[in-house]
């Protein structure tokens, strides 16, 4: 696998809707040559939250948006039971396009290598610089490792905040589609849930209101 990099694809003036756009002609790792399509990331600049997954899924790779399939739902649900309005967030992933493997006519998604991750940096890099929210939801493994580095334990960490920069935090969680694949799935979901609270309560809005939640 050849891996030169996302970062000579970027373009010269940053802007989300430049980096989409320059993003679609991404030949940064071997990822490209089999997916669909680059899915980048999508919401508002300067969003409250961003909420940062491992990789497009099946549906995403056909769509060209990010959570659109079945993980994509759990986290609907969850964004809304946790309180935090869809529209201030900004949702993307560590690695742009799909990575699978094909089993019959089944593509079975693959979990990145630490050097896919590493090529598709830049873009994440660029996507956290203009859009810096004020909480960012780490889903998952992959995204832990592309923002925090390889020794960072989600189920050791989950739920607990970590100082981005003065007045802006992580917060980390299972990534939705481990709650699919889980025995007790209402047991994960109600971790998931507790671990979105927990970044709702670090908003700037959350933060400035008094104690019994009353405006």
């Amino acid at each position: 696998m050849t891996n030169i990099g996302a970062g000579r694809f970027l373009p010269a003036r940053l802007s989300l809707p430049a980096l989409r756009e320059a993003a679609l002609s991404c030949e940064g790792c071997d990822l490209y040559r089999n997916a669909t399509q680059t899915v980048f990331g999508a919401g508002m600049t300067h969003a409250t939250y961003m909420l940062v997954g491992e990789q497009p899924g099946d549906q995403e790779d056909r769509q060209g948006e990010p959570f659109v399939g079945p993980a994509g739902r759990i986290l609907d649900k969850g964004l809304a039971e946790a309180g935090i309005n869809r529209e201030s967030v900004y949702v993307t992933n560590a690695v742009k396009h799909f990575k699978f493997e094909l089993r019959g006519k089944r593509r079975i998604h693959q979990k990145p290598s630490a050097a896919e991750i590493d090529a598709c940096q830049p873009w994440l890099e660029a996507e956290m610089r203009l859009v810096d929210p004020a909480v960012t939801v780490i889903l998952g493994a992959t995204a832990a490792r592309a923002l925090l580095g390889p020794g960072f334990r989600v189920t050791r960490e989950r739920g607990r905040p970590f100082p981005r920069r003065e007045g802006a935090f992580y917060v980390a969680t299972i990534h939705p589609s481990a709650i699919l694949r889980a025995p007790d799935q209402d047991a994960a979901y109600e971790g998931f849930l507790e671990d979105l609270r927990a970044a709702a309560a670090l908003s700037p809005r959350a933060r400035s209101l008094p104690s019994d939640g009353l405006s």
